[in-house]
């Protein structure tokens, strides 16, 4: 029973050591490292909780007598102090996101959404949001499930969220979701985002896509495409404007939200659907893979390109480079007038992530910023590991916040260029 209670305690305190490290130059034991940062680092208060109890059940039944109950309480007391520790970085994340926003959209930027919109918007996180984890469904929030936007079967459905109000022409956010373009479904991420911006009046699509390694890379960008367009041609009939789409997404769904705002249009990925509309308002991408082709060995980790080459594209590099290429969003920045013509791009990534690495990101964001054609900001969150904003905690909370204000920044950015576009 001693030896019990110590592995747990250790156990515990390795749990919290992942959240405050960086570590990823590890091998695939970096997938360990990742879940164990992301699960422990999001739900902190929770887990403490968890071992006080654990604590507080063996005293009363064990008792204190027991001869590792020194060591384990040692334990248990250290992983405390880290857990608390790294809560800071999440409860102050609204900094990072509030710094961000003003340096590339100026102080006044949040006067600049309409005072009926910016009455709906907030800046404070609320305990009964982040205490409950899991829990998504707000009121006035419903469902549509399963519509068929392209014709490969379970792969091919979309799922929509709109206001249970009645509306028209309502802004449209379409999430993308992640899982290294091998796993992951329409319903699993981004619930906090597309529930939060359903209740404030925005119509939410979130869309499944062909996977890896059945249907190699780019079948993933096609169907993104695809959904792109069937939401210009269908969204109205559930309120939606079908001339302003923002796409967002985590991960490789990120990945996939910068190629479809960097290439409304491209006709290779639009056999059959040619002269489809693509184009997208604006683009929200949290810790996206930028390079397929990791071109200034920033990524040291030679089982992550051997990754992409075997799993997702399933070609060598040398006979398909083209393929790598056009699949990294960070080559097409430089190529003549795209960067000009993007729309707002919100770019989130995690200093501590261990799988996209932040380093990846900045140089992508520092290449991107000073050719683009519109905004882009960058938010660097300290501590944070990838997929922090898929449950509710304190620092998605700030996000939550964070990426309303910039919706509707986008939004009022659009509908003043279209009043304006008319009154000529």
């Amino acid at each position: 029973m001693d030896h019990l209670f110590i592995v747990f305690a250790g156990l515990s305190l390795l749990c919290a050591v992942t959240v405050l490290l960086q570590v990823r130059r590890i091998g695939w034991a970096v997938w360990a490292w990742f879940l164990s940062g992301w699960i422990t680092g999001e739900l902190a208060i929770w887990c403490i909780a968890t071992q006080m109890a654990f604590v507080a059940l063996w005293i009363m039944f064990v008792g204190v007598e027991s001869a590792g109950l020194t060591w384990g309480l040692s334990f248990f007391l250290a992983a405390w102090v880290l857990l608390a520790w790294s809560l800071r970085p999440g409860f102050d994340a609204g900094a990072a996101f509030s710094r961000a926003l003003q340096v590339v959209l100026g102080a006044d930027f949040y006067q600049q959404i309409p005072p009926e919109r910016r009455a709906k918007l907030t800046q404070h996180i609320a305990s009964g949001e982040w205490l409950r984890p899991f829990t998504f469904r707000r009121q006035g929030v419903q469902y549509v499930r399963n519509l068929n936007y392209s014709t490969v079967g379970k792969r091919g459905l979309l799922d929509i969220y709109h206001p249970l109000l009645p509306g028209a022409s309502r802004p449209v956010l379409l999430q993308v979701h992640g899982g290294a373009w091998m796993v992951g479904h329409k319903s699993e991420q981004a619930q906090p985002l597309l529930h939060r911006m359903a209740e404030l009046g925005w119509v939410g699509v979130s869309i499944n896509y062909r996977l890896a390694p059945r249907d190699a890379y780019p079948a993933q960008i096609i169907d993104v495409k695809k959904a792109i367009a069937w939401v210009k041609q269908h969204i109205a009939e559930y309120g939606g404007d079908p001339n302003f789409i923002v796409i967002t997404g985590g991960s490789a769904g990120g990945h996939l939200s910068l190629l479809a705002g960097l290439t409304p249009g491209h006709a290779e990925w639009q056999e059959g659907f040619e002269g489809a509309d693509t184009a997208v308002q604006g683009v929200l991408a949290l810790y996206p893979v930028v390079d397929f082709t990791n071109r200034y060995g920033i990524r040291k980790q030679d089982r992550m390109d051997e990754f992409i080459r075997r799993r997702i594209i399933q070609q060598p590099r040398e006979t398909a480079a083209a393929v790598f290429e056009n699949g990294s969003p960070i080559s097409w920045i430089h190529r003549p007038g795209v960067a000009e013509g993007t729309p707002p791009f919100f770019i989130v990534q995690g200093t501590h992530d261990s799988l996209v690495w932040v380093e990846e990101v900045r140089r992508f964001v520092a290449e991107f910023s000073p050719v683009a054609g519109s905004p882009v900001v960058y938010a660097e969150l300290p501590g944070a590991q990838h997929a922090f904003e898929i449950f509710h905690s304190p620092r998605t909370s700030h996000y939550l916040n964070a990426a309303a204000t910039w919706l509707e920044w986008v939004w009022a950015r659009h509908r003043l260029k279209h009043a304006e576009g008319e009154e000529h």
